[in-house]
């Protein structure tokens, strides 16, 4: 049997994560209450309970009876039943943001601030992040994504790693990511935006990549860049509690070198055992400025 505790922050993908276990055939239940956890697992082990995949959501609003959870899985550890618990967070900004376009009262929320009811609720949650076998940080994942992460942790795949690599393109006239792990300059290769024909055209287009790509320098970057930032991420997963690596490129306008230089590194690092994306920030700015990118 494979039973998953699903829980983390309010508006964070928790609803989305319990869809998706659906959907690979999990028994699903959300908003689950503590109170009867002890039962529902009994039954669950029952011999006549149909379905050997069960998912639960538990979260904040559980109220007071979120304070007796960590007493009933100590007892389920002591009992010898294995659960696996998946922790689904995002940043307050994230969340705030969220929050604001569905329009939705967060749970926490009344009678003081919407991000004074977030920090409660992750002070009040530590907890279970802290037990928690699977993390995933949605600030930047789109829906599609979270859903993808969730099938490569359930599907059986010994192989997965328990970390989100977003490798992002950049222009730096429009200012350096604020949450970047690392920043990489790519200004001294050939810039496209002094050739007429290839000025409008982007880092995704085979006639700026060629360009781009033309003396030794920009292939030999790639590589170096590449074989580093495996080290690297391979030296966070199994030494810090790290879940999300972010790695940006950056170029003057954000369309054609780093562009570039991003799809290379993405394509290398994508046979890696991690789960990599990849995000061109700038690459829509129509600003052609002379001199400037």
């Amino acid at each position: 049997m494979r039973f998953i505790i699903v829980t983390g922050m309010s508006g964070a993908g928790k609803s989305t994560a319990l869809k998706s276990l659906e959907d690979m055939g999990y028994f699903c239940v959300d908003n689950f209450p503590v109170a009867l956890l002890d039962r529902f697992v009994a039954l669950s082990i029952d011999n006549n309970f149909e379905n050997d995949k069960i998912a639960i959501g538990v979260d904040i609003r559980n109220g007071e009876g979120l304070g007796v959870l960590s007493h009933y899985l100590n007892k389920l550890r002591e009992d010898k039943f294995n659960y696996e618990i998946l922790y689904l967070d995002a940043s307050n900004k994230s969340l705030v943001k969220r929050y604001k376009e569905t329009r939705r009262e967060h749970p926490l929320a009344r009678g003081q601030s919407l991000e004074d009811g977030i920090n409660e609720e992750r002070n009040r949650i530590d907890f279970l992040k802290q037990s928690a076998d699977y993390t995933i940080d949605t600030s930047r994942l789109l829906t599609r994504e979270l859903k993808a992460e969730i099938v490569k942790i359930f599907s059986n795949d010994k192989d997965y790693t328990n970390m989100i690599v977003t490798i992002m393109s950049f222009g730096y006239k429009f200012g350096i990511p604020q949450d970047a792990d690392f920043v990489f300059d790519v200004r001294f290769l050939p810039n496209p935006y002094y050739e007429e024909s290839l000025r409008r055209k982007t880092g995704n287009d085979k006639e700026v990549q060629d360009y781009v790509l033309s003396t030794d320098s920009g292939p030999e970057f790639i590589d170096k860049l590449s074989d580093m930032m495996s080290f690297v991420t391979k030296e966070f997963v199994e030494h810090e509690d790290r879940h999300q690596l972010v790695i940006a490129i950056g170029c003057t306008g954000g369309r054609h070198r780093s562009v570039t230089v991003a799809n290379g590194l993405y394509q290398k690092m994508s046979q890696l055992p991690y789960s990599v994306r990849i995000f061109h920030r700038d690459i829509a700015n129509d600003t052609y400025v002379k001199g400037e990118n």
